[in-house]
């Protein structure tokens, strides 16, 4: 029997929309991150190719102009296939767009639009058509042993509930012994004293936060020491629900984050693509934007803001080890090496890619700015851990089970 319990995170914001078909709408033109994250100087280099992205979401309808071709549904494992391009909410739909559309017919444009997605469908708050719909839909749980068993290199999840759960964390483990990219968003409870969302605060996932066009962190992003990279995440188009009959002008979560985070790393991992996950985990970390020391991330960002591009413009880019952890510290041990078992707890609460509604603002400017670096002039955010402690830790974030030890 399935447990519900408390949705942690809203991870998609709607709002009024207009229909993507329409001449006067063109959401590639809203979407003020391509720009500055210079998309189209890294597309000469790699634009995804080879690389396949698993999106667990609410499904992923393939009709939409931006996604023809571009969706793999043949490559679901049959145990977890259950109606994956009926897509309930509009939500995955939205992050295949961000990870992979073309653009096409005024569609959202991917940051990886060579890649190739993996549709999941699994229970997520949002799911209609009673206990015999549920039954059928496939939990988070069994998409991520499913989709660890197949050839994606990413897993892409942007939901979140609370936890922690031993069978959710054992899915992790075993997804990440399998040489899996695990991507998450952190959630958008961060009005709510920032509440711990998983799957993004188990170790061997990359927790992503969210940013607006001006580099400040949103104030709805969830924080925490779980929290490993940030990335845009509104003010930019997402579709407005199951119709998928119009965009929203101004979606936002850490939902998006997550995928255009995803998308980086499949940029990476084309134009490399015999590294490991922990060459390409290494190379978004070392690489990200940040004015603070790489050995004391920040609760809000990170690692600091993701730049696939300072990879990619450096074809000899030297990755490290490749069979070397390194968040093996925030991890608690590289995943061969370590084999204790998860406590045992309760089944993972119903997650949610709900709209959180009205979630606009962002930290004060006095901790957070824009920065243009002069040899690669991509947006970072510069969003000291001390500083960021100063201005949002007065919401008091509680941090109620943390990956590092700080």
């Amino acid at each position: 029997m399935r447990a519900v319990g408390a949705v942690v995170g809203a991870l998609a914001a709607v709002s009024v929309g207009f229909a993507p078909g329409a001449a006067a709408y063109d959401a590639q033109s809203k979407q003020w991150y391509l720009e500055p994250m210079q998309a189209e100087q890294m597309w000469k280099v790699s634009t995804g190719t080879g690389v396949k992205v698993a999106v667990i979401d609410s499904g992923v309808n393939v009709n939409t102009p931006s996604l023809k071709g571009q969706v793999l549904t043949g490559e679901v494992p049959k145990s977890v296939a259950y109606s994956v391009t009926d897509d309930y909410s509009g939500h995955g739909t939205t992050m295949a767009e961000l990870i992979a559309g073309t653009g096409a017919g005024g569609g959202l444009q991917g940051l990886a639009p060579g890649a190739k997605i993996v549709p999941y469908r699994v229970e997520l708050a949002g799911l209609k058509g009673g206990v015999e719909e549920r039954e059928k839909t496939p939990e988070a749980i069994d998409a991520i042993r499913a989709a660890a068993d197949t050839d994606a290199q990413i897993i892409s999840m942007s939901f979140g509930a609370e936890g922690p759960s031993s069978k959710e964390r054992e899915a992790i483990e075993y997804a990440a012994s399998k040489g899996k990219l695990m991507i998450a968003a952190v959630g958008n409870e961060g009005r709510d004293k920032g509440r711990i969302g998983y799957p993004a605060a188990y170790p061997y996932v990359i927790g992503v936060s969210a940013t607006d066009e001006s580099g400040t962190v949103s104030e709805f992003a969830s924080s925490g020491n779980y929290v490993d990279l940030a990335a845009p995440g509104q003010g930019f188009p997402g579709w407005c629900d199951a119709n998928l009959r119009s965009y929203c002008d101004d979606d936002q979560g850490t939902s998006a984050a997550a995928a255009i985070a995803s998308a980086s790393a499949a940029l990476i991992w084309s134009a490399h693509p015999d590294w490991t996950v922990n060459q390409v985990t290494r190379s978004l970390i070392d690489t990200a934007g940040r004015t603070w020391a790489k050995d004391k991330p920040s609760k809000y960002v990170g690692y600091g803001f993701v730049r696939p591009r300072m990879v990619l413009k450096d074809a000899d880019y030297d990755a490290g080890a490749a069979g070397v952890d390194p968040l093996a510290k925030d991890n608690g041990g590289d995943l061969l090496a370590n084999s204790a078992t998860a406590t045992s707890s309760p089944s993972p609460s119903t997650a949610s890619p709900a709209p959180e509604k009205g979630s606009t603002g962002g930290t004060s400017a006095a901790a957070s700015a824009v920065e243009s670096s002069k040899d690669s002039n991509t947006l970072w955010i510069a969003l000291g851990a001390a500083a960021a402690v100063l201005v949002i830790g007065g919401a008091g974030a509680a941090v109620v089970r943390a990956r590092r030890a700080r």
